[in-house]
């Protein structure tokens, strides 16, 4: 009887620890960066730096992951060439970021045979490379079930969107029970990697330029444009009227097609 309770006690505490995962939030920072032309190639090196940085945050349990893409098409690429995104636990987490001396502290960890002066230079010449004129702060709503593994190459459609006003919660409503279940079939079709739903983690008033972003990751550019070529012929018009009212429930501000190049996980 006792080694049944305990069998029961151990199972349950698998579900529990199981189901707690699946709920659990994802924070995610996204960082526009913009380069000169003159300084496109020394920021290579300053990617590949930074990816020895946040591996070392990862390694400490500071971050949940970084990316690296480099921007193929969007609003006005003189704007920015680069999009940096963080991925963090919780909101704290997220608000705190990578403080600078912990990145020289980072920086010193990734290349050893530098001393502490050596590592500061690198690091200040590193920072005067680039500006970031955009920041986002966004808290994950839903995303489909996949087990799509980020790696250099692949492509992502970063859609900036705003809810119309008033629409909010019809605007998500939608983005989960109407478009998610097409990402969803899309994915088991072979036409997509991966889909998530973002909105703004920080409070908003009515002048901001987007309220929420979608992910949506390809693992390369065959894959995306097949589903672009993509037609569901047995849509039901219910289903298309959905559609409809999903789009009309928001605006798209920007989209922004970027290529994988580094990766932390």
């Amino acid at each position: 009887m006792f080694m049944k309770k305990l069998l029961l006690f151990l199972v349950c505490g698998m579900l529990w620890v199981s189901s707690l995962k699946a709920q659990q939030t994802q924070y995610m920072v996204f960082e526009f960066v913009k380069v000169e032309k003159d300084q496109l190639f020394d920021y290579i090196e300053f990617k590949d730096l930074m990816e020895k940085v946040y591996r070392q945050a990862l390694n400490d349990k500071r971050i949940k992951g970084w990316d690296f893409w480099a921007l193929q098409s969007g609003a006005n690429q003189a704007d920015f060439q680069y999009i940096m995104v963080t991925y963090y636990n919780d909101p704290v987490q997220m608000m705190n970021g990578l403080d600078e001396q912990s990145m020289i502290e980072y920086t010193k960890i990734a290349y050893p045979h530098l001393n502490s002066a050596q590592v500061s230079k690198l690091f200040q010449e590193s920072l005067a490379m680039r500006d970031m004129p955009m920041r986002l702060y966004m808290r994950e709503i839903t995303e489909t079930k996949d087990n799509f593994q980020m790696k250099p190459g692949v492509l992502a459609s970063f859609d900036l969107m705003k809810a119309r006003e008033g629409n909010f919660e019809a605007y998500e409503q939608a983005e989960a029970q109407t478009f998610k279940p097409i990402h969803q079939k899309r994915i088991e079709q072979g036409l997509m990697g991966h889909w998530s739903l973002l909105r703004t983690a920080l409070p908003l008033g009515s002048e901001a330029t987007s309220t929420h972003l979608t992910m949506n990751i390809y693992k390369d550019y065959m894959q995306f444009f097949n589903a672009q070529s993509y037609e569901d012929m047995n849509q039901t018009d219910a289903q298309r009227e959905a559609v409809n009212e999903g789009l009309n429930s928001r605006d798209q501000k920007w989209v922004y097609l970027a290529t994988l190049e580094n990766v932390v996980r």
